[in-house]
């Protein structure tokens, strides 16, 4: 690549980056939530509740002042403050970037529910981190360094896949990726999360066409990345079949993810991204 193109890309990159943080800062916003994952009984310094003591809980834990004023025994609780490490993994394959007439690609729209996800974790005091690429941190650092990694260019393979040694052990995982290739490495991945105690979410990124199957007569089909080709003059007579093929796909995708103790969604980028943010965030937060 020639200085004169780096360059350009370098330009291009820095003028993608603030529209795209603030569509997930404006999406991270209309999202109502708490202070996510630290809101838990625990070893901490902040104040949390006060509860009434029950059988088992020390003597030293009781806070006698306040139930002085009360009529029974009550506890003084703190905030959990162990942060979780939540790794992200946006799919980078050529066929993210497929988008139906007039609607975005389906990676656009898997970056931002990243994103949004990483502003509200962040915020929170959580660690985030990209699979392979950034390693959990918190900060407001580490919302720059996200940002820029999910703004370079896809893969030119068809498909992606999660990359192994990715997870942080007993943390959480997010895998946003429309999972039309070979399941093999994600079954894999999971494999690998499950034995490390990482629990975490599936998000099936589809644009609507892809649902839909709206074709008809003579059709060319080809992959993103150009590896495929499949040429028909009926195409009408392939609907049902490509139906009953992606339903089955869904249906082991949510085996998958059960087996592994996750959770599974489809999202269609058609529809409210806020919608799928929320799920997510529920998700994690509900782990």
């Amino acid at each position: 690549m020639s200085l004169q193109d780096l360059r350009a890309r370098a330009e291009a990159l820095g003028h993608a980056l603030p529209p795209l943080l603030a569509e997930a800062e404006r999406l991270a916003q209309a999202v109502v939530w708490g202070e996510h994952g630290r809101r838990r009984a625990g070893r901490g310094d902040d104040f949390w509740q006060y509860r009434a003591a029950h059988a088992g809980d020390e003597y030293r834990s009781i806070d006698w002042r306040h139930s002085a004023r009360s009529d029974g025994a009550y506890v003084r609780e703190k905030e959990w403050q162990s942060a979780q490490r939540v790794t992200l993994w946006v799919d980078p394959g050529a066929s993210m970037s497929f988008a139906g007439q007039g609607r975005a690609p389906k990676s656009d729209r898997a970056r931002l529910l990243a994103l949004a996800l990483a502003v509200l974790l962040l915020r929170g005091g959580e660690q985030v981190g990209l699979a392979g690429a950034e390693r959990p941190r918190a900060g407001k650092g580490q919302m720059l360094r996200l940002i820029e990694r999910l703004s370079l260019d896809l893969s030119d393979a068809d498909y992606g896949a999660p990359l192994p040694g990715s997870f942080s052990a007993q943390g959480r995982a997010v895998f946003l990726s429309d999972f039309l290739g070979d399941l093999a490495p994600l079954q894999a991945a999971l494999s690998e999360a499950s034995a490390q105690g990482v629990r975490g979410l599936l998000v099936q990124v589809l644009d609507p066409a892809e649902e839909d199957f709206p074709f008809s007569g003579r059709t060319v089909f080809t992959s993103m990345g150009g590896s495929l080709t499949h040429e028909t003059q009926s195409a009408g007579d392939l609907r049902d079949r490509y139906l009953a093929r992606l339903a089955e796909r869904k249906a082991r995708l949510a085996d998958l993810a059960r087996a592994a103790g996750w959770q599974f969604l489809s999202h269609h980028t058609g529809d409210a991204a806020q919608s799928a943010l929320l799920w997510a965030y529920r998700g994690l937060e509900g782990r």
